[in-house]
């Protein structure tokens, strides 16, 4: 009924609307008949024109029954709502995250957690799979208190990794506590504040002793050997060297800050190595014939280009040499052989006839102020920075120095790029 009394009230509407010209059409029938037209055929006509003046006015859409009434929607569970929207975005992130229900059981874990400690069975107790005494009681305090809390955890195995746990409750209703717990590692932290304290420790060393030393010779010349012309001359002698090795040392360092500086900034230079390992042998050749060491090189015919800074570059050969000519000297020769061999890199290594490095000691050479011997290093003038300084320069050019030591066949320094 509902769909006729429509359509009958929309066709009265359309009557009304168009009364004039159905009126005109009746009043011409009229006349028509008066005329002598049949009466059938003026009725005919008559309707006809009406039928289409209503359709003009009246679509046949509007004869459609009504739309249905719209079907209420289900309730939605707040509770799956919530955990969809507190699930979607913790499982892409890459900081292990967990959340625990109230009794600490595990309700989700990410993608990052399940690395971390495995994949925990949905509903499973957290100490399933985590057994530090630390982070449990940290749970258990959060739990009972509702207060947020962090702690420092360490796992030695399978490597020496810190992270920092944090677990804090989640808004919710009465009897539907929630947790998180996240761990997000901070051992490269750890690591630079490690090396930090360290090299200010060392360089703060390095420095303490050669002005100890000159502080101790400045007062025994003001004093005792005042006029003494001979330990004057002898201690003068002393404190220009130690002068000398402060002095090596603060260029070192001021060498490492500015390599670090522009460490993301790669050189664009061309460099032809063969002219500039020829040249820096010629400068170290006082030093190799003083330590009765001669420096052989060998290079292939032609031009050997590089991408590099130049100057970078002598430094990182000046340190490499000198150091195959101080600690090799035993063996009498430095060979110093640059290849490039078609579908190789270039690369350019430096081997010595001495002692060798011990095997326990070769992956911490580029380490600052890392010395396999402190007594030889220092009585050879070294500052412990030389490696390092090779180390940064390299990172710099995209290069690579890999070192090979045998105890009692020497060593090799190359340089790959």
């Amino acid at each position: 009924m509902g769909g006729q009394e429509t359509f009958f009230a929309r066709l009265g509407r359309a009557v009304t609307t168009q009364r004039l010209v159905l009126l005109t059409i009746l009043l011409a029938s009229g006349i028509a008949v008066a005329a002598g037209a049949h009466v059938w055929a003026a009725a005919a006509g008559a309707a006809l024109c009406v039928l289409v003046v209503l359709v003009a006015n009246f679509p046949p859409h509007a004869i459609a029954p009504p739309e249905p009434a719209p079907v209420p929607e289900e309730p939605v569970d707040p509770v799956i709502a919530i955990d969809a929207a507190m699930t979607a975005v913790p499982a892409a992130l890459d900081q292990p995250l967990f959340l625990l229900g109230n009794d600490g059981s595990v309700l989700f874990q990410n993608r990052a957690a399940e690395r971390l400690l495995g994949i925990v069975p949905r509903g499973a107790h957290l100490t399933a799979r985590l057994r530090s005494p630390g982070i449990l009681d940290m749970v258990r305090e959060t739990m009972a208190t509702g207060e947020p809390n962090q702690i420092e955890h360490a796992e030695r195995l399978p490597s020496d990794t810190v992270y920092v746990v944090r677990i804090a409750p989640l808004p919710a209703g009465e009897g539907t506590a929630r947790y998180v717990l996240s761990f997000r590692d901070i051992s490269e932290l750890r690591r630079i504040d490690r090396m930090r304290s360290d090299f200010v420790a060392n360089a703060s060393h390095e420095l303490r002793t050669p002005l100890a030393s000159m502080r101790g010779f400045i007062e025994t010349l003001q004093g005792p050997a005042r006029d003494d012309a001979k330990a004057r001359e002898r201690f003068l002698a002393i404190m220009l060297d130690q002068a000398t090795r402060m002095s090596r040392l603060v260029d070192d360092l001021l060498s490492l800050s500015r390599l670090e500086v522009k460490s993301h900034i790669a050189p664009d230079s061309i460099v032809d190595l063969v002219p500039l390992i020829g040249k820096v042998r010629d400068q170290l050749g006082p030093l190799a014939s003083e330590l009765g060491v001669e420096i052989v090189i060998e290079a292939p015919p032609g031009k050997v280009e590089v991408t590099g800074d130049p100057d970078e570059l002598v430094q990182v050969f000046e340190n490499l040499m000198e150091n195959a000519c101080k600690y090799g000297q035993d063996g009498e020769t430095v060979d110093v052989k640059i290849s490039c061999d078609a579908g190789r890199p270039v690369e350019v290594s430096i081997r010595d006839h001495g002692p060798g490095i011990p095997a326990e000691h070769v992956p911490r050479l580029t380490e600052r102020f890392y010395r396999v011997n402190v007594e030889a290093s220092r009585s050879r003038k070294g500052t412990g920075l030389g490696l390092a300084i090779v180390k940064h320069i390299l990172t710099r050019h995209r290069a690579r120095l890999i070192v090979r030591s045998r105890e009692g066949e020497g060593s090799e320094f190359t340089v790959r790029f």
